[in-house]
């Protein structure tokens, strides 16, 4: 317990902390007993994030990963960089994953001659 309390911020570090306070720029999460950090909006999910309150509240636990601390002792936190890569999508024949020669309709069979 008194670990907690004396304990720093490690980089590359996971913690689980609650939302404490949300801002328009990111939310801040206390992830050591009166020690928080900031979530930037551009951290809260892998896709553009319009306002923080559409992915995290006051109060929420959330799993983070400290991205680092600054030489004035802010900490950097990540939602994102926890989550799961996203899959390749697949194939598409209207993206153009197909070659030109797939993609190219059958030219029309030649007419054989008219018998007269």
């Amino acid at each position: 317990m008194i670990e907690e309390l004396t304990a720093e911020p490690e980089p590359g570090r996971k913690y689980k902390g609650k939302v404490k306070t949300i801002q328009p720029f990111g939310a801040f999460v206390e992830i050591l007993p009166g020690r928080d950090g900031l979530v930037h909006i551009s951290e809260l999910a892998d896709h553009r994030v319009e306002k923080v309150e559409d992915v995290v509240h006051v109060g929420d636990e959330v799993e983070v990963l400290c991205l680092g601390v600054d030489p004035k002792g802010k900490v950097k936190l990540s939602i994102k960089a926890l989550l799961p890569p996203k899959a390749a999508p697949a194939p598409d024949a209207s993206t153009g994953s197909a070659t030109a020669a797939e993609a190219a309709p059958e030219a029309p069979a030649p007419e054989a001659p008219a018998e007269a």
